[in-house]
């Protein structure tokens, strides 16, 4: 038997071991609590730095480096360029910049049908340069414009070919179904009627018939159509050519718009239009509005409008280059063309190339 003193020091140190392990037990399930409770363990002062430094890198490149640059990522996702405005037919555009302008809605949208016949490919070449040159050089226009080349009827095996190859390269011809080639024998009735079925889920704001051998300066009839009436307007240059009265007589046919409530009301207006379609097709467009009692907000574009300068001018409709020019008629050939897109200038973007040299 232990001694006395023995005993009690054995006794005390057991239960001081059994008292010590208790308390360990009980830290132990707390920090584990505490644990749970958190859920991660603490990050030590580099691994905090390691994950901020990037966050603080991204934040500095969206706030100083390019502070517009999401919220213009995000309008182009969401905008699809609208069609035409010489769109090619797999989607792609004339410029990146062109696609920039349209991400901001435009103040309105026109149509032009340039009526003209299959066969005349190097005019449409000619066109097609004219026009998506202005609309690459002003992305910034404040109109969606769009160019459409207006045939009747293919009459010919080889138009069946070249014509759908066009469209392939192009997106940007309108064949009517219901007439035979003509100039004035109802082409341009067939034409509004088509455009207002074509378009009735999208419809243009104006709608402008325009010949092939008329140069139109895109910015300038932007800008003049942008002062215009949304609705019962009739733009143009007036005939006769010794008047400036818009209420008087009727738009030439080098180039005249329709706002769209006319456009439809000329698709829809048979009783008007019937036995009014065969002539000389400008005369008869202000002959159907001043039977209808349409068409009564008419602005005059003259002088800004006019035909080629002729040495000996055959009437007042043809006069000299006037700087504010919108549009310029008789560009029969191309002597003429050279001449009229010379004084405008439209070769200064064209800079020095060892490829090629001009005198």
């Amino acid at each position: 038997m232990p001694a006395p003193s023995n005993f009690l020091k054995s006794m005390a140190a057991a239960a001081a071991a059994k008292h010590g392990g208790g308390e360990h037990h009980q830290a132990a399930t707390a920090a584990r609590k505490q644990q749970h409770a958190v859920g991660f363990p603490r990050l030590s002062t580099s691994s905090k730095a390691l994950v901020l430094l990037p966050l603080l890198l991204l934040a500095f490149i969206y706030l100083f480096v390019y502070p517009k640059e999401f919220e213009l990522q995000s309008l182009m996702s969401s905008c699809v360029p609208p069609p035409g405005t010489y769109t090619a037919a797999n989607g792609s555009t004339l410029s990146s910049a062109s696609a920039i302008a349209y991400a901001r809605k435009p103040d309105f949208r026109l149509l032009i049908g340039i009526l003209t016949r299959a066969d005349v490919y190097e005019r449409r070449h000619l066109l097609r340069m004219v026009y998506g040159l202005q609309l690459a050089a002003d992305p910034a226009l404040a109109a969606q414009v769009d160019v459409r080349f207006v045939f009747c009827r293919l009459y010919k095996d080889d138009q069946r070919v070249l014509i759908p190859l066009e469209i392939l390269a192009h997106g940007d011809v309108i064949v009517l179904d219901g007439c035979e080639e003509n100039l004035n024998g109802g082409k341009t009735h067939t034409f509004f009627s088509a455009v207002a079925e074509l378009y009735a889920d999208a419809p243009y704001d104006y709608v402008m018939k325009a010949d092939d051998d008329i140069l139109i300066r895109l910015p300038a009839l932007v800008a003049s159509l942008g002062a215009m009436p949304r609705e019962d307007m009739y733009y143009g240059a007036t005939i006769p050519c010794n008047s400036m009265d818009p209420g008087r007589g009727y738009m030439s046919g080098m180039g005249y718009a329709l706002s769209w409530d006319l456009v439809q009301w000329v698709a829809g207006a048979g009783e008007v239009t019937r036995g009014r379609t065969v002539g000389p097709e400008d005369r008869m467009t202000g002959e159907w509005l001043r039977v209808g009692g349409k068409g009564k907000n008419r602005f005059n574009a003259k002088p800004a409008m006019y035909d080629y300068p002729l040495p000996v001018p055959v009437d007042e409709c043809s006069h000299e280059f006037v700087p504010d020019t919108i549009a310029v008629h008789r560009l029969k050939d191309n002597p003429r063309w050279a001449h009229a897109l010379g004084y405008f200038n439209f070769t200064a973007g064209l800079k020095p190339s060892k490829f090629y040299k001009f005198d």
